[in-house]
């Protein structure tokens, strides 16, 4: 077994068509700079939990991530380069085998979302003011109207996110509600709050605005030989 610093969601981990994980806080790397400097700092870890998984030679696509609600579509045509991000998107969504969804946070949760029928998977990064505009929401009903994927057979889960006390509202606890609107059945929380446990995670609130960020990542398996 690895000692590799990521964790993975038993729901997640029995639906055999995707894999999955989250990382969490890199022991050793000097974290109190800006993001983009930041997540240099981290690639190299998180490389090599892509390895472990077993995706590192896969396109990468992420998102922008500016706390919005627009979703980007990956299709075959976003293959190119191995790594892409989505400028003006909060969330990904693809019925494409072999190429990694990936959201950073670091209290806003990632939210995953696996229709194994279809298949399709959506990964989306929602916050306080993402959730407020509906950005779960979005990927879900991007999800029926581009794949023909069907709420009721989706399987969400929560990545650890900041809860109250140390935060002013439960910004989980309104998605969960939202899924619920669309007709999702499963919906599945981690139950951590990141502010709680800053040895094993980042927290920008705790941390006040100088710290790392967690990777989400996930990908739909390729079909076998």
């Amino acid at each position: 077994m690895t000692d590799l610093p990521f964790e993975q969601f038993p729901p997640l981990s029995a639906i055999r068509i995707c894999r999955h994980a989250f990382t969490q806080r890199i022991p050793g790397i000097d974290v109190s700079d800006d993001k983009p400097e930041v997540l240099k700092r981290l690639s190299a870890a998180h490389r090599e939990i892509r390895n472990e998984m077993g995706i590192a030679d896969w396109p990468l696509v992420t998102a922008q991530q500016i706390h919005g609600n627009k979703i980007a579509v990956v299709d075959n045509c976003s293959r190119g380069p191995v790594s892409r991000e989505f400028a003006g998107c909060d969330g990904l969504i693809t019925n494409q085998r072999g190429i990694a969804l990936g959201v950073y946070v670091a209290d806003c949760c990632a939210v995953y979302i696996v229709d194994p029928k279809t298949p399709a998977i959506g990964l989306v990064h929602s916050g306080r003011k993402g959730t407020e505009l509906g950005v779960v929401t979005n990927a879900i009903t991007e999800m029926i109207s581009r794949f023909g994927s069907e709420a009721a057979n989706m399987i969400v889960q929560f990545s650890p996110c900041i809860r109250p006390p140390h935060y002013e509202i439960d910004f989980g606890a309104e998605i969960v509600r939202q899924c619920r609107t669309l007709g999702v059945k499963e919906i599945h929380d981690a139950g951590v709050c990141t502010a709680c446990d800053l040895d094993r995670y980042y927290s920008y609130r705790a941390e006040k605005g100088k710290t790392g960020r967690m990777l989400a990542l996930i990908a739909l398996n390729p079909l076998a030989d």
